[in-house]
């Protein structure tokens, strides 16, 4: 069976650092597209940071550019989104999703077209607030 399950989501200060987990099931995450996405109150979903399939280069959207970084771990079969200084508007629901696809493509492609992900994980809810 696939699957995503995220965590780590949790009620943090401005400023502040979080690492969200993204572990898969029933595939690796090394042969595959993943991405995190996120959805605050009342906004569309966002592509935030992703990491390709074929090369394992990874982008990150301008407004968290510097401030978070994805990665992934193998042996662990988990995908990380270390998360830093954290602002308000980063506030809301964090997705991974993954692309199963074969062929390749780019992070930024993917960051930026939610329709090329298969599945998604239920998400981890970031709360920032002082």
């Amino acid at each position: 069976q696939l699957q995503l399950v995220e965590s780590g989501g949790r009620l943090v200060q401005p400023g502040g650092s979080l690492r969200l987990s993204c572990t898969a099931s029933g595939f690796t995450v090394a042969s595959h597209g993943i991405g995190w996405f996120r959805q605050g109150p009342g906004n569309e979903r966002e592509g935030v940071s992703c990491i390709s399939r074929n090369d394992g280069r990874s982008y990150s959207a301008e407004s968290v550019k510097g401030r978070f970084t994805i990665s992934r771990d193998n042996t662990q079969n988990t995908v990380y989104l270390q998360m830093n200084d954290l602002k308000l508007e980063d506030a809301g629901v964090y997705y991974c999703a993954a692309d199963l696809d074969p062929s390749a493509v780019s992070a930024q492609h993917l960051c930026v077209t939610a329709s090329e992900f298969d599945f998604w994980g239920q998400g981890t809810r970031v709360t920032v607030s002082s």
